[in-house]
């Protein structure tokens, strides 16, 4: 079958553009004007009806609600601005999606004002003498960064772009554009020719057929078999398909730090989270295991205690891995299997292979579920005295408890950085799959950006930004966003006014930790949003539930306790 062309008329280079986020499905981006990049905001006025321009107030949003945008929706997000702020600011999320495998475009221009662009001028980027080097500044971010000089050139990079962003591990992709792309129109009938963009959408990648039986294999060789799920999972969209695998071999299912989430807490084969700060039974669990199956996790050193083989120990365990990277596989430890793919197709794929074999009996699946609920007794699974405490300050596992009572299943819940994810790592109990982001790096002011993408992504469901007084300090302007795009998220700011992480690793030392007594509350109601200060317990339900059934943006400002300490939720393992 003949394949037509894109173009069948004369257009520019930001039409065609805006075409091609179009054919690949791209409903959103996310920046601010300027440039040269405000030719391609000029023709996204055209496309209002298909594409929602979302303006920020810095280029550090745009790139956190990229990154999320494209971990929710497994197409690229598209952060968009001028090529100094966008090396400036815009980085965060850019650096996100880099080491958290996330689909994202990062687009920006040279400011070359040509013909002077030997002269450096005012903002260039070209790397030319007194001028900053875009290209390789991205280069250091991105999967891959190109250069466009031409109108023709400029749509091709955009379509490469999406394709290599989406291709194998997914990542994000620079595109940065020369002042020439926007001079004169695309001739349709010139070289290189332009191709519609679903060509270059890559197809998803099942596991290869003798590798997954003899996943599956193993798997039914085993006699306590637990799976440890990273944030490949999410990435691949795989809730579903691991879920229907773990109770197929009634195996328990512990997920990393950033891969919280992915697996629903309250299943009764939830370990909780495993490594340097996680549950305790996820890492007995995972300690006591004859085989571990890693599904998009590379078994970091935070996710494995600093790889203490007490935890992972391939002497001792059968490791089986599946991951759509060939580079990640047997990265951290060797494994004896190693499935390359598509977690969701190969996750299915390994479920067919044992009811092929022959699944664990209904009564085999009881018995491993009753070891597991032992587990959890012994340990004291997501059971700690402070869910009810009454002290104020507030601790913060009451306020996590409170959060879970008030929210509904599905709200979608966003972190932070600091000690308040750490307490959200060990504390939190997610009630599905899909319901919570963690940033990868450990970013403080993520929880906020992310919360206004995940808002747009789900306009139906409630969502909530969890956040220490430190990180929500960083993203306040998010606050202005989403007055301006009506979006209305709720901010949990745990308040203890400090940088709780740092201040108590410092001891009896410490410098250049501590912030003022702040109320973001009316900081909150002067920005026009809602704003609730919480300093006693009891008034934490109403608080919350108000927030959750607002209609604009709403801030619930916890005077939280300074007490809990990062070392309370440090895994002993990390000693060894």
């Amino acid at each position: 079958m003949a394949t037509e062309k894109l173009l069948d008329e004369e257009v520019g280079a930001a039409e065609a553009v805006a075409r091609v986020f179009e054919e690949a499905g791209i409903d959103m981006v996310f920046g601010i004007s300027g440039g040269n990049m405000g030719r391609i905001y000029d023709a996204l006025y055209d496309h209002q009806d298909s594409i929602r321009t979302v303006l920020v107030r810095h280029e550090q949003l745009a790139s956190v609600m990229a990154e999320v945008y494209g971990r929710l929706t497994g197409k690229p997000g598209v952060a968009m601005g001028q090529g100094i702020f966008m090396l400036a600011n815009g980085l965060l999320g850019t650096i996100e999606a880099q080491m958290g495998s996330s689909p994202m475009l990062l687009l920006t221009d040279l400011s070359d004002v040509a013909p002077f662009t030997r002269h450096a001028p005012y903002q260039g980027g070209t790397g030319d003498y007194g001028s900053a080097d875009t290209k390789q500044t991205l280069s250091g971010v991105t999967k891959q960064t190109s250069v466009a000089l031409a109108p023709a050139e400029a749509v091709q990079a955009v379509q490469l772009g999406i394709k290599h962003a989406l291709s194998g591990e997914r990542g994000p992709v620079g595109v940065v554009f020369h002042s020439r792309c926007f001079q004169g129109a695309i001739d349709p009938r010139a070289r290189p020719s332009l191709y519609p963009t679903r060509h270059y959408l890559p197809a998803k990648q099942p596991g290869d057929p003798a590798r997954v039986e003899a996943a599956a294999r193993a798997l039914l060789t085993a006699e306590r078999p637990v799976i440890v799920a990273g944030n490949g999972v999410r990435i691949a969209q795989a809730y579903d398909a691991l879920q229907a695998l773990a109770e197929l071999l009634g195996a328990g299912v512990a997920t990393t730090a950033s891969g919280k989430g992915v697996f629903a807490e309250t299943h009764d084969l939830a370990l909780g989270v495993s490594g340097n700060f996680g549950q305790p039974t996820a890492n007995a669990a995972v300690g006591g295991t004859d085989l571990v199956l890693a599904v998009g996790t590379r078994l970091g050193p935070a996710d494995t205690a600093n790889e203490n083989p007490e935890l992972i120990d391939p002497t001792r365990q059968t490791l089986v891995q599946i991951d759509v990277e060939p580079r990640n596989a047997s990265w951290a430890f060797p494994c004896d299997t190693v499935v390359v793919g598509d977690a969701a197709l190969a996750l299915a794929q390994i479920g067919d292979a044992v009811r092929a074999m022959g699944a664990p009996s209904p009564e085999a699946v009881a018995l491993r579920k009753e070891a597991l609920h032992a587990m959890r007794r012994e340990h004291g699974f997501f059971d700690d005295p402070s869910y009810a405490c009454d002290e104020a300050p507030v601790m913060p596992q009451r306020i996590f408890a409170e959060l879970r009572r008030a929210m509904a299943d599905d709200a979608l819940v966003t972190c932070d950085a600091g000690e308040n994810r750490l307490f959200m790592v060990h504390y939190f109990q997610t009630k599905a799959a899909g319901t919570l982001l963690m940033p990868g790096i450990g970013a403080m002011g993520y929880a906020v950006p992310a919360a206004l993408a995940g808002r747009l992504v789900y306009p139906d469901r409630q969502v909530i930004a969890v956040t220490g007084d430190g990180g929500f300090s960083m993203a306040l302007n998010g606050l202005m966003t989403a007055r301006d795009e009506n979006l209305p998220i709720a901010v949990v700011v745990l308040n203890n006014s400090a940088l709780g992480w740092v201040k108590h690793g410092q001891g009896n030392r410490p410098i250049a930790s501590t912030f003022a007594e702040m109320d973001f509350a009316a900081i909150a109601e002067a920005m026009g949003c809602t704003g609730i200060r919480v300093e006693e317990p009891a008034a934490l339900g109403d608080a919350l539930a108000q927030a959750l059934a607002a209609d604009r943006p709403t801030v619930v400002d916890v005077v939280t306790s300074f007490k809990p300490s990062f070392r309370d939720v440090t895994s002993p393992l990390l000693q060894g």
